[in-house]
């Protein structure tokens, strides 16, 4: 049976997961406006409004430590469930409730939206080798960037007629709905999101899912993410990049109803629609590049490649806050968002070569650097808008990114120059046994699919060895560096 046989039931296992995600993705994003403006309209506070949208930003900051050891020990898929059904149930408590008695559940809802979108997207991402094989994981996180993308378009969009045709309570049950919808999506598709358990490491055979890795347990599984970091710099510096790039795609976010209202004082939401749109179809267009450059090739794209789709993705940022007339006003946002989603694939596709002991770990920690520099961006934006022009602002903030990025190429060269390895390196061959199934499935047999495939020798690996390899390479790291989760 050929390699594409064995893959196509994964693929469309995921392609249902990814629908899921963008169904709930837009609940998100509708809730996202909607809550906001209800908790405006019902205080008639700015402050209110404001301290909302904190709690649930710190949260999910602090959601992000907490998540990457949630993952690491816990069966991921039941994770993104329950995270959807706490979601759901939130909502929909807010339904009968006069509005006067849902403001202080408002914030508690707050809390549980920041902590369980952050512990649903850890899940998720640091399941995606596990479901669709570590040789398709380019493929399958554009097929997220878009799903989600095409999400955050339909839910900014539709979340003012939504409020305005059928009101706030409609709005929370209609969110509310889509929780659910993914969470049985979820439910009824057949696939594993941990790494099989060898019968000598864990006691189990098979892909149980409820079994904790070795390594992840106690106070060595702890410091597992800091040490794996400690070992593997360049993984580091490609995460403190994208903390350094929440900080300056807060300042566009933050500017853009400050430009836009200052293009056409007349209709300000012209140029943000526009600008949104073309950012969503950068997205989608990136991801059709790099998942056809990926079956054509069987290769994917390295760090190089990342801190160079980053500085033209600041470039193209602050091109677009730079006044230009409408035709490449929006050529430069579709460049941005084209190099935004090239970036973001790439990442989390460097991301996951990590062992599956650590991955978790490593996904809640990038969680938090990553809202970390996005809400503190949004604190300094905020401030530095009422002294500063939009395009000083944004200007200033991605300059900053490209800055940095420079700087991470300079270190790739003359690491490379010193011929260190940039990545996670390889197990042995010694290491190399029978692969696991990639997918729960009856009768599925992924030996002949990882033979004919010579790039999925990560997927051949035992799942203990690996472990094992990743406590060998950063034991002496674990007696000195501390644990900010």
């Amino acid at each position: 049976m050929s390699t594409a046989a064995l893959e196509a039931p994964h693929m469309k296992h995921f392609r249902l997961l990814v629908f899921g995600n963008a169904i709930s993705g837009y609940g998100s994003y509708l809730n996202m406006v909607a809550l906001n403006v209800f908790v405006y309209t019902v205080t008639g506070s700015a402050f209110a409004a404001g301290l909302f949208m904190a709690v649930r930003l710190l949260t999910s900051v602090a959601a992000g430590f907490v998540s990457g050891r949630l993952v690491s020990r816990f069966d991921r898929k039941a994770l993104m469930i329950g995270s959807d059904l706490i979601r759901s149930a939130m909502l929909l408590v807010l339904i009968p409730l006069p509005n006067s008695a849902r403001l202080p559940v408002l914030f508690a809802l707050a809390v549980a939206m920041g902590a369980c979108t952050t512990l649903h997207q850890v899940a998720l991402r640091s399941s995606v080798p596990e479901i669709v094989g570590p040789e398709k994981r380019l493929k399958a996180n554009g097929l997220l960037v878009t799903g989600r993308s095409l999400a955050m378009i339909a839910g900014f969009a539709s979340s003012g007629l939504v409020i305005a045709q059928f009101g706030y309570t409609a709005a929370f049950a209609l969110n509310g709905v889509t929780f659910l919808i993914s969470a049985a999506i979820l439910a009824m598709l057949p696939i594993r999101t941990r790494a099989a358990v060898a019968p000598d490491a864990g006691g189990k055979e098979g892909g149980d899912d409820t079994a904790a890795p070795s390594g992840t347990t106690g106070r060595a599984g702890r410091w597992a993410s800091w040490a794996l970091l400690r070992s593997l710099p360049v993984m580091g510096a490609m995460m403190a990049l994208r903390g350094v790039d929440g900080l300056g795609s807060s300042s566009h976010n933050v500017a853009l109803p400050v430009f836009s209202d200052a293009l056409d004082p007349a209709n300000p939401a012209t140029f943000m629609s526009q600008f949104l749109a073309t950012w969503a179809i950068g997205h989608i267009v990136a991801q059709q590049a790099t998942s056809r450059y990926a079956d054509r090739t069987g290769h994917s794209f390295g760090e190089k490649a990342f801190a160079i789709g980053a500085v033209v993705m600041s470039v193209g940022f602050i091109l677009a806050f730079a006044g230009l007339p409408t035709v490449p006003a929006i050529a430069v946002a579709l460049i941005a968002g084209m190099a935004d989603g090239f970036t973001e694939i790439v990442y989390v596709t460097k991301l996951q070569e990590t062992p599956d002991a650590q991955r978790g770990q490593m996904f809640g920690l990038s969680a938090a650097v990553e809202n970390g520099g996005f809400g503190l961006g949004m604190i300094l934006c905020s401030l530095t808008l009422e002294f500063y022009s939009p395009i000083a602002v944004v200007g200033t903030f991605h300059g900053v990114a490209i800055v940095f990025c420079l700087g991470f190429l300079v270190f790739l060269a003359r690491r490379n120059r010193r011929g260190a390895p940039a990545t996670v390196p390889p197990a042995p061959e010694a290491a190399v046994t029978e692969p696991g199934p990639v997918a729960a499935e009856p009768g599925a047999a992924d030996g002949p699919a990882a033979a004919a495939d010579p790039g999925a020798g990560r997927a051949a690996t035992d799942p203990a060895t690996e472990a094992t390899e990743a406590d060998r390479t950063s034991a002496p790291a674990r007696t000195t560096e501390g644990d900010r989760a």
